[in-house]
C-alpha cells in the first residue's frame, strides 16, 4: 500500500502542479480569479478526443493541435470577455464561471452527457519501487515535469519571463517603466492555459471525458492555491505534492476513500484559511507585494 500511494500521489501531484501553477500565474500577473481554468483542461480533453478517434491524427499531432487550439481560444476570450471587465474583481469572476458553464454546455450539446474513452496510446507497464506503473500514467508525470522545468526557464531566464514577473512584483511600477502591462497579462493566460491543456491531453487516455469533468480538478485546485498561498508559484508546487498524496492515502487508507478525497481537499482548505489565510507561501495583505 506504501509503495501504491509513493507512486500514485506523484502522478497526481503533477497534473495538480500543471492546474495550479498556471491559476497562481495568472492571478500574480493580472489578479484574475480564473474560475474557467480547469473547464479549458476539459476541452482539451475533449479536443484531444476528437482528433484522435473521430480524426484519426497521430498521438503527437492531436495534443499539439488541442493545446493550440485551446490556448488560442483562451487569448480570444480574455480579450473579448475578461479585459474589459477586468477592473471589477466581481464582474471577473462571474464572467469566468459563465464561460465554464458555457464551455460545459457546448460539450453536452455537441457530444452528449454519455463519458468517452480514448484508447491508450502506450501500451506496457514498467516497475518502480515494486509498483507496476502503466506507461501511460508514467507519462503524464515526464510531461508534467518538462513543463514545469519549461516554465522555470521562462520565467528567470526570458526576457519575457522578466515582464512576467516584474508585473507580478509590482503591477503600477512595471506601467511606469514602460512595460506593456496588457500585453504581458495577455501573454501570461496563454501560458498558464497551455499548462492546463498539457494537463488535459494527457490525462483524457488514463481517465474518461465527460463535460463535468473540469469541476473536481476546480476543487482540489482551488485547496492547492489556498494552501500553497494564492499567487506562489512556489506555494502552487509544493500545495499539489502535499494534497496530492493527502487523497493518495485517502484513496487507499480509507474505506470508499475515493469518494472521500474531494471532501478531505476542501477540509484542507478551510482549515488553511483559519489558521493561515496567506497559506504557507502567501502574503498577508495585498500591499506587502
Amino acid at each position: 500500500m506504501l509503495q501504491d500511494i509513493l507512486v500514485t500521489g506523484l502522478v497526481n501531484s503533477g497534473v495538480y502542479a500543471l492546474l495550479a501553477v498556471g491559476f497562481s500565474l495568472i492571478f500574480g500577473v493580472a489578479r484574475i480569479v480564473n474560475i474557467a481554468h480547469t473547464a479549458f483542461y476539459m476541452l482539451a480533453a475533449y479536443c484531444f478526443y476528437a482528433l484522435l478517434v473521430k480524426g484519426g491524427l497521430g498521438f503527437a499531432l492531436a495534443g499539439a493541435i488541442a493545446v493550440a487550439a485551446v490556448t488560442a481560444l483562451s487569448v480570444l476570450c480574455y480579450r473579448l470577455v475578461i479585459e474589459p471587465v477586468r477592473e471589477h474583481e466581481a464582474a471577473v469572476l462571474i464572467a469566468t464561471i459563465a464561460l465554464a458553464l458555457i464551455f460545459q454546455e457546448l460539450m453536452l450539446l455537441f457530444f452528449g452527457g454519455s463519458y468517452l474513452g480514448i484508447p491508450s496510446t502506450l501500451e506496457g507497464m514498467v516497475r518502480v519501487f515494486g509498483v507496476s506503473i502503466p506507461y501511460q500514467r508514467l507519462l503524464i508525470l515526464v510531461v508534467a515535469a518538462l513543463m514545469l522545468t519549461a516554465v522555470w526557464f521562462l520565467l528567470y531566464r526570458t526576457r519575457l519571463g522578466l515582464a512576467i514577473r516584474a508585473t507580478a512584483n509590482d503591477l503600477e511600477v512595471a506601467n511606469l517603466m514602460g512595460m506593456n502591462v496588457h500585453r504581458v497579462a495577455m501573454a501570461t493566460v496563454a501560458i498558464s492555459v497551455a499548462l492546463a491543456a498539457v494537463a488535459g491531453v494527457v490525462v483524457a487516455p488514463v481517465f474518461v471525458v465527460d463535460p463535468f469533468m473540469w469541476l473536481a480538478p476546480l476543487v482540489t485546485m482551488l485547496a492547492i492555491v489556498v494552501l500553497g498561498g494564492l499567487g506562489s508559484m512556489k506555494g502552487s508546487l509544493i500545495g499539489a505534492l502535499i494534497i496530492g498524496y493527502v487523497e493518495a492515502i485517502t484513496v487507499f487508507a480509507v474505506p470508499a476513500g475515493a469518494y472521500l478525497k474531494g471532501a478531505v481537499a476542501l477540509l484542507i482548505m478551510v482549515v488553511v484559511l483559519l489558521v493561515r489565510p496567506e497559506g504557507l507561501f502567501g502574503v498577508a495583505f495585498e500591499e506587502e507585494r
